[in-house]
């Protein structure tokens, strides 16, 4: 069960790892907030975004994703919720412009388990990335090496595993060159005018993409 040459292995890690180093909303979303709040702020928005990729490869294993592929409906109705609300955040970091409403006057960043929370809903109102899912688990399912549904958990399991060993390293790094410019206010209203048109540009993208 769940037995593989080590071709597979080979061909699908290199796609995974190819994939994780592929920029995509996620990568932007985790170091928009890594740059706004720092380190702390980034990993929130990091494990936020790795949550949702799980819901995604659960709904992927269970076959709700291929309802999502099957239905325009319903892919434009998850897809124009995840524009509005990658909208809504960009309002609100245009709107706080380093006034305060993002970044407390005293010094306190957005909560983590807010970023958190936002990084799940990124990742799970992006239809594109469930049908992902969907298109891309099944080309590594090897008849007789055990249930599809484990095989897909397996696969998707360790992308995001793969995940773990590429972006900490960018959030450290984004984390560093936040904490060198921290305390500074014009560069802070400049952090919440890029971190919002950042959202506004991903909710944009989600807007225009069609099934």
């Amino acid at each position: 069960m769940l037995d593989y040459s080590l071709g597979h292995w080979l061909a699908f890690l290199s796609a995974a790892v190819l994939l994780n180093l592929s920029p995509g909303p996620d990568i932007a979303f985790i170091l928009g907030h890594t740059m706004r709040g720092g380190k702390r702020a980034g990993f929130a928005a990091l494990f936020g975004v790795w949550s949702g990729a799980c819901l995604h490869v659960l709904m992927a294993a269970l076959g709700l994703s291929a309802l999502l592929a099957a239905s325009a409906v319903a892919f434009s109705a998850v897809k124009w919720v995840g524009a509005a609300y990658l909208f809504w955040l960009g309002i609100q970091a245009l709107r706080a412009g380093g006034s305060g409403n993002l970044m407390k006057a005293a010094g306190e960043k957005m909560p983590v388990g807010k970023i958190y929370r936002q990084g799940i809903l990124v990742s799970l109102l992006n239809p594109k990335v469930a049908i992902f899912f969907l298109a891309f688990l099944p080309q590594f399912v090897v008849e007789g090496a055990g249930p599809v549904w484990a095989q897909l958990m397996l696969h998707g399991g360790l992308i995001i595993g793969v995940a773990a060993f590429i972006e900490p390293p960018l959030v450290l790094l984004g984390g560093r060159l936040a904490d060198m410019l921290k305390n500074n206010q014009e560069i802070e209203r400049w952090l919440d005018r890029g971190l919002g048109a950042l959202f506004v540009a991903l909710g944009v993208r989600l807007a225009l993409t069609s099934h």
